[in-house]
């Protein structure tokens, strides 16, 4: 009879998603794992079989908790211009330091590190980045349903715009400073 884990995998994967997120896929090491989750080695290797299947559990836990907070807020109440602000200024914030631990989207670090080179890595991204376009055209359809925006707007093509404003955000939020990433969503929302 096998024995049963002695420990939370959720805070295994948790532990493990924050070493990645602050690191990188390739910059954190089977030791960083083992400080991070409180893990032996043997024990760490045995559940997940090795440090990649760990990073796409990180991945998987990332788009279930931190994007669906994003899907959440875009699919809430209120006027849809100001959903939408909040989003992208909750990356601005983010990106600014005005919310500690600026690490980044994980999402956006992973496919900058990793896109072309790991398939798996890049199609989980893929689904992270096509469950907020989908979130964003939902948002938008609701919008020009209730005249925030006009008729002849496509939905699906101003959702892929917000999509591409928002992790652009990310990258220029490495250089740039707060003052320029406000006016990048001010402009992105007076274009809807």
């Amino acid at each position: 009879m096998p024995r049963p884990k002695g420990f939370d995998t959720d805070h295994v994967i948790d532990a493990a998603m924050s070493a990645f997120w602050n690191k990188g896929y390739a910059a954190t090491s089977a030791q960083d794992l083992v400080e991070s989750t409180g893990l032996g080695r043997g024990s760490l290797y045995h559940s997940f079989s090795g440090k990649h299947q760990l990073f796409m559990e990180a991945l998987r836990r990332y788009e279930s908790e931190w994007t669906a907070r994003q899907v959440e807020l875009l699919g809430g109440d209120g006027p849809v211009r100001g959903r939408i602000r909040t989003v992208l200024m909750t990356v601005v914030d983010e990106e600014s330091g005005v919310v500690p631990a600026n690490r980044g989207c994980l999402a956006v670090n992973s496919i900058v590190e990793l896109g072309g080179s790991d398939p798996e890595a890049t199609a989980q991204v893929r689904r992270i980045f096509d469950r907020m376009q989908d979130a964003f055209q939902e948002a938008l359809e609701r919008a020009r349903r209730d005249d925030e925006i006009s008729a002849n707007r496509d939905p699906r093509a101003l959702a892929a715009y917000l999509l591409t404003v928002m992790y652009g955000l990310r990258v220029l939020g490495k250089t740039a400073d707060r003052e320029t990433m406000i006016g990048t969503v001010e402009t992105a929302l007076a274009s809807l």
